[in-house]
């Protein structure tokens, strides 16, 4: 008996964790609202205000690869969590950190800075 009511118990307790085959969408739902897309004339938007605990997803929808990160140029470390997008090719993206600290959080295409490559940079306000 004991042993029938312990395997009944995993049955049920993997039943109710059990998943789906729908792939979950993104930290905080849908993307929409929350977006940078990246292309061959910069990205858009160039600035973004978005509630402290949010993830932004970088898009990139360029044909070459760009490397997102944070500001300043070369340090990288005035937003660690910009820097987990870090370089996407042609067609991939990837979320931030959450962003939770009340700030404007610049960004930009390691690979082309700031000043030639000012098209590829940007900020995110969290407030």
């Amino acid at each position: 008996m004991g042993r029938a009511l312990f395997l009944s118990g995993v049955a049920a307790l993997a039943l109710s964790c059990g998943g789906s085959d729908t792939p979950s969408a993104p930290s905080g739902g849908s993307a929409e609202g929350r977006t940078i897309a990246i292309t061959a004339t910069g990205v858009t938007p160039a600035s973004l205000t978005i509630a402290p605990g949010t993830r932004v997803l970088f898009v990139n929808h360029d044909t070459r690869t760009h490397n997102m990160t944070s500001d300043p140029h070369p340090e990288h470390d005035a937003c660690p969590e910009i820097n987990t997008v870090g370089s996407l090719g042609a067609g991939q993206s990837r979320e931030t950190g959450n962003l939770n600290t009340i700030r404007t959080c610049g960004f930009h295409d390691h690979d082309d800075p700031p000043p030639a490559g000012s098209r590829w940079t940007g900020s995110l306000v969290v407030r």
